[in-house]
């Protein structure tokens, strides 16, 4: 594979990629970006060790590291790929994606489902207004589908039956976590508890709006902080190899 991306953008569902479209168009205006979806056949298994395994083989003759972006589950898949791989990621960006990275939308679905005795299709219609904000009827049926067909697309493995959990902690390499303080699923308290994880180098940003998919609403000013972050790490990258350098020599 020849050199032909900086950024590999990492979608975990074909039914919600399409919120992912402003903010990459924006990013692809100033960096070399790609698009990587896990995409899985009715009859075949889901999971994160799955999709990290495929990401793996795609990036197998990748000449240098990546920046490795994803939202919610791709920014999870995102986030376990770098764990997994260290070698093979430049810096990571997290786009609503919890310290415990299992709790994502899909486990404010189930917890609902358990909760209160309501159907799937209010809890889907609950789940939209939380995830989006106020939409018109005709939207809110749409937003329902995709949301449905999302949940049996994911590779995590929550259902009604239970619940998971994912290993908590930091990547060796430069992090970028953001997130909404409007965001009902990765709120502000749980972006806050990344603080005890982040490096120096890392860096914690909120948007003030947008909801769950503040990407998708204001892209060019979630596009100018990645942007920053990914500048700002090249150059403290280049800084290292420079001191790093002269040292070895001696």
């Amino acid at each position: 594979m020849s050199d032909i991306f900086d950024v590999l953008w990492l979608s975990s569902s074909p039914a919600l990629v399409r919120f992912d479209q402003p903010l990459l168009k924006y990013l692809s205006k100033y960096m070399r970006v790609a698009q990587w979806e896990y995409c899985v056949e009715k009859d075949e298994g889901s999971s994160i060790d799955e999709a990290v395994k495929l990401l793996n083989e795609f990036l197998t003759d990748k000449d240098e590291p990546v920046h490795l972006a994803g939202h919610g589950v791709g920014g999870v898949l995102a986030l376990s790929f770098a764990r997994r791989y260290p070698k093979k990621v430049r810096s990571l960006t997290l786009l609503a994606v919890a310290a415990q990275p299992a709790n994502t939308w899909h486990t404010h679905y189930y917890v609902q489902r358990e909760i209160f005795p309501i159907s799937r299709q209010q809890v889907l219609a609950n789940t939209v207004r939380s995830l989006f904000g106020k939409q018109p009827r005709h939207t809110i049926k749409k937003l329902m589908s995709a949301l449905d067909k999302d949940l049996l697309q994911t590779p995590l493995s929550h259902s009604l039956f239970k619940l998971v959990n994912l290993p908590t902690g930091n990547v060796s390499m430069p992090m970028m976590v953001c997130g909404s303080q409007n965001d009902n699923v990765v709120d502000p308290s749980a972006l806050q508890e990344w603080l005890k994880y982040l490096k120096t180098e890392d860096h914690l940003w909120q948007y003030p709006q947008g909801n769950h998919f503040f990407h998708y609403f204001y892209p060019q000013e979630v596009g100018e902080q990645l942007l920053s972050f990914w500048q700002r790490s090249y150059l403290e990258s280049m800084l290292l190899n420079q001191y790093i350098s002269p040292n070895l020599a001696k």
